[in-house]
């Protein structure tokens, strides 16, 4: 007797709805405030495409291995096509609504629940929009895709570092992290009542060993690991990320005809800053793209940044001559090749609770 080997299933997802921070925004912050300058979008895109990369993001390999285009943001009204989904996420988004204003924090007002907001209002009226036929049929995704569309979540990251830079202790961040994760519940639950149903969720990586957060929170020698990263701030990460993993769980009960993915990126993203150069990669924790300082980061003159010198304008935030060889791209975000690596890992479902492959994402399976 020949028996045949099971092939897993696989779905076939029409669209994407992203929802998150700058860790997948493909061009929301961008259109509203300004875009990310060059040398940003240099090693794929051959110039600044709303991105804070050198090129692709986690999302725009998931589309890619989905068979679908990048993703347009939703805020961005010039040569946008929404067929195949949108992206609501910006960067610098919290989960929770900010307290305080982009230029005052750092953070976008285009919080989770304002991203829901937009989500809800793309809904309703892209199908009415859709009705007028020609251009609008053509670039507007049909109403039965949203309930077989794969809804994408990164963030909570910005929630975390909000607190330490006004100044909270650990304990404080810990704090508020159940009433962050109510308010991510509640959005999962939104989407759901209005037919969504396949759930692709993110954690949170090592906040602290990103550039941005070991230059502005200087920690003491014994707080930093063999890897160079700071062990109070990858802590509170760990934390959030197992409060999270719980939401999840949670959810599952609550939501019976959802199928939700947990996806460890935290795992792989450290990985990288453990063992670079077993990945092929050069540096880790200095920036590819800045000016000055241990990380090659600078908060007053970031990637891209010029000073006045002689009344004219010197470029100082540079780019490395090789950003695949860096695991960070300015200090805050990763280059495209570490985002290649991280969706690498986590698109066979390894990384994943429970182990599903992307491509089965909207299949149940027992949880680890």
């Amino acid at each position: 007797m020949v028996y045949a080997t099971r092939a897993p299933k696989v779905c076939h997802f029409p669209a994407i709805f992203n929802f998150g921070d700058s860790n997948s925004d493909t061009g929301g912050l961008s259109a509203a405030f300004g875009q990310a300058g060059p040398p940003a979008g240099m090693s794929f895109f051959g110039g600044p495409a709303g991105r804070y990369s050198d090129g692709r993001l986690v999302i725009d390999f998931i589309a890619e291995g989905l068979g679908l285009p990048y993703l347009s943001a939703f805020l961005d009204s010039v040569g946008s096509n929404f067929t195949h989904g949108a992206n609501f996420a910006t960067a610098g988004s919290t989960v929770r609504p900010p307290n305080t204003t982009l230029h005052q924090g750092g953070f976008s007002p285009i919080s989770l629940n304002v991203q829901f907001y937009e989500f809800n209002d793309f809904h309703r009226r892209s199908q009415t929009v859709r009705k007028r036929g020609g251009i609008f049929k053509k670039l507007l995704p049909k109403g039965e895709e949203f309930s077989k569309a794969l809804y994408t979540f990164d963030i909570g990251q910005n929630d975390l570092t909000a607190g330490y830079f006004s100044n909270m202790s650990t304990d404080q961040v810990r704090a508020y992290v159940p009433d962050v994760l109510d308010q991510f519940k509640i959005v999962v639950k939104d989407i759901y009542d209005q037919g969504g149903r396949f759930f692709w969720i993110h954690n949170t990586g090592p906040v602290g060993c990103l550039p941005y957060v070991l230059d502005r929170l200087p920690s003491s020698p014994s707080e930093i690991d063999k890897a160079g990263c700071a062990i109070p701030y990858n802590e509170v990460a760990h934390f959030f990320n197992n409060a999270l993993k719980q939401a999840v769980i949670q959810l599952r009960k609550e939501l019976p005809r959802a199928v939700l993915t947990y996806v460890d990126v935290y795992s792989i993203k450290y990985s990288m800053f453990t063992h670079p150069r077993q990945l092929g990669f050069k540096q880790s924790l200095r920036a590819c793209c800045g000016h000055g300082g241990k990380y090659n980061y600078n908060m007053h003159v970031g990637c891209g940044g010029k000073i006045t010198k002689g009344g004219k304008q010197v470029l100082i935030g540079k780019a490395c001559k090789d950003p695949s060889k860096a695991v960070i791209w300015d200090g805050v975000h990763y280059t495209q090749a570490a985002n290649k690596y991280i969706y690498d890992n986590i698109v066979d479902g390894s990384f994943s609770d429970p182990p599903t492959p992307l491509k089965s994402a909207c299949f149940r399976k027992k949880q680890h």
